[in-house]
């Protein structure tokens, strides 16, 4: 166990460039901690940054299940004026953007799989342990904002506080119910979130209301951490729970000290009187921190003594992280370039009939010379056929229905719960309007992944996902797919939101055998479905012949001479 005790004279803050434009959607920041998950482009205002943030009490952004039941109908349709492109995240500007209202998020999520699809790299989970009001939420934000990582989570054992019956509730009424004791707590729920959530999936925190001592109807929901940040007054007192850690960090402050801050704390914030405080103290929070939580600092890696204070021992601990995330990188996007060649496509993979209509409208849109108006009108007219024939090879049961003249019919209808189409941004937004067309109130969802120009490599920097995907159709849409690299990210997502992988349908406008293969190798049960299916990718992962790049060309962009065209439209 390593004890760090010396502290920094003065810490230094880099220099946090502004913005370039207030998001329209962005997450108001809270003031507590964050799970960062930002995006750049939108499909028709250019770049807009996003930015989702976790509350103290460790839950996760409900914006991830924020979308309304059913899409608006909205024309999509931009307007024609050629408009200047802005970069995924420039080289320079740093990963994280700080307002007095807002933080702001520009570091994607690298894949946490391989090229297999199963999940390569768990989230690395640092516990926080110490008496009550020691400081953990502060070393715990200290610890973020150095780590200068993106997709962090910040776990609260506040917020699994077990439901009191009506007598615990008189209790907890009178300060005489013990909130300081192991079961107190639901730890089955805790060791169960916290496994999910350290595999990669999608978690659902309850939110624990101290006034009236009782869970809050609305969970919240937690996703996609590369870091997860657990902290507790029992973090340690679990066998279970310390299995689930990889790290593990005691916070030792005075008692006087940490008597002060309940005092402020359980006024301001929980609307407690002072003697009902100083007696729930004595009789219950001193001593359980001397029976339960004290002794459990042998399990300790490293004790942090004066909490936030001690910027020597933080620095070990951020160093530690950052150790550990480097040795579980992975990279993909070249491992997909050299898979799968000269093998037969697969039979999951579905290419619409080339019918002289369709080899017209590619001739049209594939031509470099067709003008933006032509482009956009023909590319509609694909999209709405490729989503016909999509939903075609959904299931459907027989059912009967009565005609007007009273005869009998025989049938089909959908056999399942619902269709969710979700787009990867932007380019596969442009699809949306022929779902909605063919599908009524329809709910939609959306994927940002661009590529990180340094690695290369795809990353995650946005989702926005309807409620209870588990028994949906999923229309996954994106208008080109070459290595197949963003369309892997994406259906890794969806199945991480417990969506099964025999009810996702990828569809695309124009597809390279090679991203083909790469989909079907890696989630055999997904539907492939598309218009057309060329045999080769370029060096720079480009569709040969192609379309060009579907994005600038649909909204009117110039893509700088620098750019990576596979951001958005010549799929990753």
């Amino acid at each position: 166990m390593e004890t760090a005790s010396c502290s920094s004279s003065s810490s230094s803050d880099s220099t946090v460039k502004p913005a370039e434009q207030p998001p329209d959607e962005c997450v108001e920041a809270d003031k507590s901690m964050l799970r960062s998950d930002s995006a750049q482009s939108g499909p028709s205002n250019n770049a807009l940054p996003f930015g989702n943030l976790t509350n103290h009490s460790g839950s996760g952004d409900d914006s991830l299940d924020g979308l309304p039941n059913c899409a608006p109908r909205c024309p999509l349709t931009p307007s024609l004026s050629p408009r200047k492109r802005t970069t995924s995240q420039s080289k320079s500007e740093p990963p994280l953007l700080r307002t007095n209202k807002r933080t702001i998020y520009t570091a994607g999520r690298p894949p946490w799989y391989n090229v297999t699809g199963t999940t390569f790299k768990e989230a690395f989970v640092i516990g926080l342990c110490g008496g009550s009001a020691s400081g953990k939420t502060t070393v715990a934000n200290k610890i973020i904002e150095a780590l200068d990582v993106p997709w962090v989570v910040l776990l609260s054992m506040d917020s699994f506080y077990k439901v009191l019956n009506k007598e615990e509730q008189e209790l907890a009424a009178k300060n005489e119910y013990n909130f300081d004791h192991p079961d107190a707590f639901d730890f089955e729920l805790l060791v169960t979130v916290l496994r999910k959530l350290k595999k990669g999936k999608s978690i659902k925190v309850p939110v624990y209301d101290f006034t009236s001592h009782g869970r809050r109807k609305e969970w919240k929901t937690v996703y996609g951490a590369n870091v997860v940040i657990f902290e507790g007054i029992l973090a340690f007192a679990n066998k279970e729970l310390l299995k689930l850690l990889d790290m593990k960090v005691f916070v030792d402050t005075d008692s006087d000290i940490r008597l002060i801050r309940r005092l402020k704390r359980d006024i301001s914030l929980r609307g407690r009187d002072i003697s009902g405080i100083i007696k729930q103290y004595n009789k219950f929070v001193k001593p359980a921190f001397e029976q339960y939580i004290e002794p459990t600092v042998q399990a300790a890696d490293i004790v942090v003594p004066r909490g936030g204070e001690n910027f020597v021992a933080l620095d070990l601990i951020v160093q530690h992280v950052h150790s550990q995330l480097e040795k579980r990188e992975i990279t993909v996007r070249s491992a997909l370039a050299s898979a799968h060649q000269g093998q037969p496509l697969p039979t999951t993979l579905s290419v619409m009939e080339s019918t002289p209509q369709v080899r017209g409208m590619h001739t049209i849109i594939r031509n470099k010379e067709t003008n933006r108006d032509e482009f956009i009108f023909y590319s509609k007219r694909l999209m709405r056929l490729l989503i016909e024939h999509a939903l075609s090879f959904l299931p459907l049961k027989p059912v009967s229905v009565e005609t007007p003249q009273g005869g009998t019919y025989e049938g089909k209808r959908l056999s399942g719960k619902r269709i969710t189409g979700v787009s990867i941004l932007r380019a596969g937004e442009t699809m949306e309007q022929a779902l909605m067309a063919v599908c009524k109130d329809i709910r939609l969802g959306k994927i940002l992944i661009q590529t990180n120009h340094d690695t290369g490599e795809p990353e995650l920097h946005y989702l926005r996902l309807p409620k209870d995907l588990t028994e949906d159709y999923v229309i996954l849409m994106d208008s080109t797919v070459s290595t197949g690299a963003a369309a892997l990210m994406a259906v890794r997502v969806l199945l991480d939101h417990d969506v099964a992988e025999d009810k996702i349908f990828l569809i695309s406008l124009l597809m390279a055998e090679m991203g083909v293969h790469s989909v079907a190798y890696a989630f055999p049960k997904v539907r492939i479905i598309t218009t057309a299916v060329d045999k080769e990718v370029n060096d720079q992962f480009h569709i040969i012949p192609g379309i060009g790049n579907f994005g600038d060309r649909y909204f009117g962009t110039d893509a700088p001479s620098d750019w990576c065209e596979s951001d958005d439209g010549m799929d990753i």
